[in-house]
């Protein structure tokens, strides 16, 4: 009976952890290995916890779910890393790529936690709630699962985007940050015809 929990729990990991590659080719970009598996494994406690059969199903927003969290993700990703090599190219900066990618790629993976209330229960399984809860920020329980998954703390401390949640933000967590507000700022747009700050200020307080 163990042997047959065991592998089922195996077969399960399995299979979130290739929902979360095919969903990320980005992760392929980040040259540490273990790094890579960090935030593979980061999605995948995310994913089991929040009980997320797929993890396509994840929205954006908890209001706007025509857009799903893996496109904005895959979006931040990439416009901070273009972003990080102009930086290079025009003003001789070196902002580290293996941490802007992997924060960026772990900046949302909190709404596994924060979003199970806002979407149908039948895109679900058991959520455990000690974990997933709308009670904490996801940018912050993003970086609670870094920390757990053992990222190191350049990539932790880029998680947190927004004002005022780090005392002290690196150019990597800038990037993240802004990349975050373009990406953002695009769906707002393109689904509501409204910019994110209009977005935050109509509907932050009505979750």
């Amino acid at each position: 009976m163990q042997i047959v929990i065991l592998r089922n729990i195996c077969d399960e990991q399995t299979a979130y952890e290739t929902q979360i590659r095919e969903a990320y080719a980005e992760i392929d970009r980040i040259r540490d290995k273990d790094l890579r598996k960090s935030v593979v494994r980061a999605w995948r406690l995310g994913l089991e916890r929040g009980g997320w059969r797929d993890i396509k199903d994840i929205p954006y927003a908890w209001n706007i779910q025509e857009v799903t969290n893996v496109e904005h993700v895959r979006g931040v990703t990439r416009i901070a890393a273009d972003a990080a090599e102009r930086q290079r190219d025009f003003h001789g900066a070196d902002p580290d790529l293996d941490v802007v990618r992997a924060a960026c790629l772990l900046h949302d993976v909190g709404k596994c936690y924060e979003y199970i209330d806002h979407v149908d229960s039948e895109l679900l399984d058991d959520p455990d709630t000690t974990y997933a809860t709308a009670e904490i920020p996801h940018s912050i329980s993003g970086y609670a699962l870094a920390h757990e998954v053992g990222c190191p703390l350049a990539v932790q401390r880029a998680i947190p985007h927004f004002i005022g949640e780090v005392p002290t933000r690196t150019l990597e967590a800038e990037l993240v940050k802004s990349a975050n507000s373009a990406s953002s700022n695009a769906i707002t747009q393109a689904a509501m015809g409204i910019s994110l700050q209009e977005w935050i200020e109509q509907y932050s307080q009505t979750q």
